[in-house]
Order: structure tokens, then C-alpha cells, then sequence
């Protein structure tokens, strides 16, 4: 038998990833990360003054279960381009610091050698959010 809920579930996070052109599966809010590594993803992002939609995936634990097992990643944060996987913190950082990342989400180059920020700077303009109503 199948488990509605977390059909419906998945059915939502697939509908949320295919809908929004970057969208950023973290652990808190943009403006309040819960982790180091969602904390340096959204600085990241910040830095290319890229707009993205951001989910909270502490909001519900199937949340996280769910957008792995159909990501098949298994670390939070989980970024999503286009509908395609980017990767998480690590990546995320790498890219940015060879300037692959701006490449990626189609944003002014930033320099290669610009080590990643350690937040984003102050005043910078907020990403776009999205409501959850994943649960």
C-alpha cells in the first residue's frame, strides 16, 4: 500500500522545484539559518544577488526524509536549479568561488578568486519565499 501523506508530500516538494527557478531546501529561514552550512549556501547566493524561494525543511521532519529520498541526497542544504540538483554547502562553495555558481543561475560573474562571505551583507535585497504548505 502507499502512504498518501507523504505522496502528497512529494508530490508538493517535485510541484515547489519545478516551479521556482532556484529554490533552496535549508535548515531555518534566510534570514534566520539554523546551520553553518545553510548560513554559507544563502551567503552564496546573496553574493550573486540571486532571488530564490526558500523552505525550511525543520518545519516538518518528512520534509527533509522526503526531499531526499526524491533528490537522492541525502545532506541538507539542498539547492535546485531549474528543476536540476545543484548540490549542498560544499558544492555550493566551491562553485561560487570558481565563479561557476554566477554561470549556473545566470548572474553577473563574480570574481574567481572572492573567497565565499561568511553571511550575506547587510542591505542586501531578500530572497523571494515561498509559503510552506508542504505538511
Amino acid at each position: 500500500m502507499t502512504d498518501q501523506p507523504e505522496n502528497s508530500l512529494r508530490d508538493a516538494l517535485a510541484d515547489a522545484i519545478a516551479s521556482n527557478e532556484v529554490i533552496l531546501f535549508m535548515k531555518g529561514t534566510p534570514e534566520q539559518p539554523m546551520c553553518g552550512f545553510s548560513a554559507r549556501t544563502c551567503a552564496a547566493l546573496a553574493a550573486t544577488e540571486t532571488e530564490f524561494a526558500a523552505v525550511d525543511v525543520l518545519a516538518d521532519p518528512r520534509i527533509r526524509q522526503e526531499l531526499s529520498s526524491l533528490s537522492s541526497w541525502p545532506t541538507i542544504p539542498q539547492l535546485f536549479v531549474r528543476g536540476e540538483l545543484v548540490g549542498g554547502a560544499d558544492i555550493v562553495g566551491q562553485m561560487y568561488e570558481s565563479g561557476e555558481l554566477a554561470t549556473v543561475l545566470g548572474a553577473p560573474a563574480a570574481a574567481a578568486s572572492e573567497p565565499l562571505p561568511e553571511a550575506a551583507e547587510p542591505g542586501s535585497a531578500p530572497p523571494l519565499q515561498i509559503e510552506n504548505r508542504l505538511s
